[in-house]
């Protein structure tokens, strides 16, 4: 089964091996998050190294910073974030866009917000292999209108990465990654298939639903549901609200982690050269002798 498949649950479903309230904490320039992925009770889930829920109102924000070694994945849920880079590369990512940014070997951004009041999103960082860790940067951008959706049966999902429901994202995953959002109606139910071998997880965004199996016990908003191996993942809105929830699967890399902030290596020995690297302006950090955002 290689899409969705609302009839039919599985032979090996995906069960819930373990739940995680993502807490308040802040984050940049006065920012505040809600960190799911990347803390000690969840250090990572391979090949994803951190989630934020955030939430970001002027003028708080997440002013210059570098990253190297991985991909960034913002997708606005309420309000716009606007970005600019040390190579020039700047726009605005509305309610409904995705940025997928490919750091590689360099990036210095800022993210700020766009309008008063809160602007919300969630980040998701997706390490790369040890072959792509030193590629040339690179962006991925859809606005809300060319991220295709689909709906039956009291289901929406847009896909951001992958396949369901019939329909795909044009997105390229580096590291082979699905990213799908989902929301259901009162009554409705999804059974989504699932690659073998990744490594997936929930993340509930607004409401309350059952995964993995029709006995368990109802989840609400701001929880990391991390799945088990099996066919794909089954879920019920039991509720009279509706449930919406991204489920978010990635290849595992099986390779080391070390990370330091924004850094993301293999070796202790390469985070100290990318120390070095951003320290310098050198080897892919070369703008950022210069740069500030505007």
């Amino acid at each position: 089964m290689s899409e969705s498949d609302h009839s039919s649950e599985f032979n090996a479903p995906r069960l819930v091996v373990k739940k995680v309230l993502a807490k308040l904490q802040h984050e940049g320039d006065g920012a505040v998050v809600r960190r799911g992925i990347g803390r000690s009770d969840l250090r990572n889930l391979d090949p994803f190294l951190m989630l934020d829920e955030f939430s970001v109102s002027p003028p708080a924000g997440f002013p210059d910073h570098p990253h190297r070694g991985f991909e960034t994945v913002t997708y606005m849920l309420q309000g716009a974030v606007t970005h600019q880079d040390f190579a020039g590369h700047k726009g605005t990512i509305r309610t409904g866009d995705v940025q997928w940014m490919t750091a590689g070997r360099g990036i210095i951004h800022s993210e700020m917000p766009a309008g008063e009041g809160p602007q919300k999103g969630l980040q998701l960082w997706i390490n790369l292999s040890s072959n792509d860790k030193m590629i040339e940067p690179r962006y991925q951008e859809l606005t809300s209108d060319d991220i295709p959706s689909a709906e039956n049966d009291g289901v929406e999902v847009r896909v951001i990465a992958g396949e369901s429901m019939g329909v795909r994202s044009p997105v390229y995953t580096r590291t082979p990654t699905m990213y799908l959002d989902f929301s259901l109606k009162p009554r409705a139910q999804i059974h989504q298939s699932i690659p073998e071998g990744w490594n997936s997880f929930v993340y509930v965004i607004e409401g309350e639903g059952v995964f993995g199996t029709r006995n368990s016990s109802p989840v609400s908003a701001h929880h990391v549901l991390v799945l088990g191996p099996g066919e794909g993942l089954s879920v019920w809105n039991r509720s009279s609200k509706p449930l919406r929830f991204i489920l978010v699967g990635g290849q595992p890399l099986n390779e080391p982690v070390v990370q330091h902030g924004p850094f993301v290596m293999n070796t202790q020995a390469e985070i100290d050269q990318t120390i070095e690297d951003y320290y310098y302006s050198k080897n892919g950090f070369e703008n950022a002798k210069y740069w500030r955002s505007q």
